[in-house]
């Protein structure tokens, strides 16, 4: 069946192809055509199923008005809240969005960000590893919008947003002692990610200035590969050498949630026996650990905010100035119990 052209409408109504175009363009207004004109172009573009073609306008406009996401997990709740903040305010500026997790593989992810590229995307928003650092440098170098979230490469001139990890962190630590707590040890992954290493900073500060000594065998490092079984062996270590530990904080709620089914297995009674912490909550935590203490994240405003910077740096590419990169810090909400 032949595809209806703007030709095609411009006949049936007896109008020039130009002003069809500015009708469907929604430069109706701007070039002075009638309101009656523009509803009578509308409504047989209608009729006639008229698909507007995009890669045509894209090569006109010079963009495709679609934006990039790469996420570590699709599966995480966390970064899939994102997404869909992301992508909503994407779409009230009238973008859509592309999403792919790169499994926190840095070759995936060096991939993605190539095909993005060559896929057109006027921007990308990632959440990145550490290892494609040189693949984001090199599009920077080329002044290509992006945006990264949650981590942040702190030599690199390109806009950030994060939370305040190392002062929710040591908050969250600091209310653990105040209830008691004096054995309080973290649980945490990925030690090369700036994020992580800034919530162990955090811990430590925490039970420092509470005259606490930091001790080895209470920070477990869980790796990110298979973190369900490794895991396992964290809080093994943990238990062997010190029984009377009476406290954790986790990094992530996923290393949240993971203990708890260690714990649950092992017929301990976390709730009770010991005072827990976290950054960011899920809906879970209300029904298996309802006493934990969180530092719950701005999601909305991590979302709102990512795509409203990196639609900033798409609009200055048209100018001589480039936009200035942002590096937000945004706080958390404490929630103790």
């Amino acid at each position: 069946m032949k595809r209806t052209s703007l030709k095609d409408i411009a006949e049936k109504l007896q109008l020039s192809q130009t002003t069809v175009s500015w009708v469907l363009t929604g430069n109706g207004d701007r070039r002075g055509i009638s309101k009656a004109t523009q509803d009578l172009v509308r409504n047989c573009a209608a009729e006639m199923n008229y698909q507007p073609n995009l890669i045509a306008r894209s090569l006109n406009l010079g963009k495709t008005k679609t934006l990039g996401l790469i996420i570590p997990s699709i599966s995480d709740f966390f970064y899939s809240s994102i997404a869909m903040e992301i992508e909503q305010t994407a779409s009230k500026n009238g973008y859509s969005l592309m999403i792919a997790s790169s499994e926190s593989n840095p070759e995936k992810e060096e991939n993605l960000l190539r095909t993005f590229r060559s896929k057109g995307v006027d921007g990308i928003i990632i959440a990145p590893t550490k290892k494609s650092k040189n693949e984001i440098k090199r599009l920077i170098k080329e002044k290509f919008p992006i945006v990264s979230f949650d981590r942040f490469f702190p030599d690199l001139e390109m806009s950030s947003i994060v939370i305040d990890n190392k002062e929710s962190s040591y908050k969250l630590v600091r209310h653990l002692i105040r209830k008691g707590c004096k054995k309080i040890a973290v649980i945490t992954t990925n030690p090369h990610l700036i994020t992580m290493c800034s919530r162990v900073d955090g811990y430590k500060q925490g039970l420092e200035e509470a005259g606490i000594d930091i001790n080895p065998d209470l920070i477990g490092c869980v790796t990110y590969d298979k973190y369900e079984l490794n895991i396992i062996n964290v809080l093994d270590a943990i238990f062997e050498k010190e029984a009377d530990v009476d406290g954790f904080f986790f990094t992530t709620h996923i290393l949240a949630l993971e203990a708890f089914l260690y714990f649950n297995k092992k017929g301990i009674n976390f709730n009770e026996k010991f005072g827990l912490a976290c950054i960011h909550s899920v809906s879970t935590f209300e029904i298996l650990a309802p006493y934990i203490n969180v530092a719950e994240m701005p999601v909305k405003e991590i979302g709102e905010k990512s795509v409203n910077i990196l639609l900033e740096s798409i609009e200055s590419k048209k100018k001589t100035d480039a936009a200035r990169p942002y590096n937000l810090v945004l706080p958390c909400t404490l929630l103790y119990k």
